[in-house]
């Protein structure tokens, strides 16, 4: 017995304005430089090296996903903070290493520019690692907010970011789409009123699958988003 295959709606433009998007997984390939940061500690330790294309889907879940998958610890162990403090000192010394956009982003970004829709970045990475990411990305001057896991009192899955965000742009939330590869990207676009679109070509977490996640539609590569979105912004 197959399971029937999962039908996925078919592209209708939102009548939105700006869009929104995570960083890690959305639109940067940051999986090699975390992994790094989880590779130093076992090399410190002796340990081999875990492959990156293991580590790979737990990138978009920071140090607790990554020292899970790459120590098989998890927040409760009595070494937690321990390694979660020498992962986050690893990852500051190689931010940028192998991190780049995802093929497409430059040339969808552009395009978003060229159909005037505002766009920004909201991420659960903290400040100190995102702006120089961002800055090494080549976005910084270019995104109309950037917003961190610590820049409001409430990271994802809380709604507040998105909200924070459609404020700096000075967009309604509701004419604002997100854009992630992580569920709590979802739940939190839900929750701030807003249409919410998967990057399947991401991360997605332990199950590599976002079949039965909430969402307003998916995408297999970043330009495909075009297709969800209007030429101009509406009235």
């Amino acid at each position: 017995m197959h399971a029937d295959p999962v039908t996925r709606p078919r592209p209708t433009t939102l009548p939105v304005a700006a869009v929104l998007f995570d960083l890690d997984g959305t639109l940067a390939d940051t999986a090699g430089d975390l992994a790094l940061a989880v590779n130093r500690i076992r090399r410190d330790r002796g340990l081999d090296p875990v492959p990156i294309e293991t580590l790979r889907p737990h990138a978009s879940a920071g140090a607790r996903g990554l020292l899970g998958a790459g120590m098989g610890i998890t927040p409760e162990h009595a070494d937690y903070a321990l390694l979660r403090d020498e992962f986050l000192v690893n990852y500051a010394a190689g931010l940028a290493i192998t991190t780049r956009l995802f093929d497409g982003v430059a040339a969808l970004l552009r395009e978003l520019d060229a159909r005037s829709l505002r766009w920004g970045i909201v991420t659960n990475k903290a400040t100190r690692f995102t702006q120089p990411v961002v800055r090494a990305l080549g976005l910084d001057a270019h995104a109309g907010a950037i917003v961190s896991g610590d820049t409001t009192p409430h990271p994802k899955p809380h709604p507040e970011p998105l909200l924070h965000a459609a404020r700096l742009l000075e967009v309604d939330a509701t004419r604002c789409v997100y854009v992630g590869d992580d569920l709590r990207d979802v739940i939190a676009g839900n929750a701030a009123g807003m249409p919410t679109i998967v990057a399947e070509y991401g991360y997605l977490g332990n199950s590599g699958s976002s079949d039965d996640w909430p969402a307003t539609g998916w995408i297999a590569e970043p330009l495909a988003l075009l297709s969800w979105l209007p030429p101009t912004p509406p009235d």
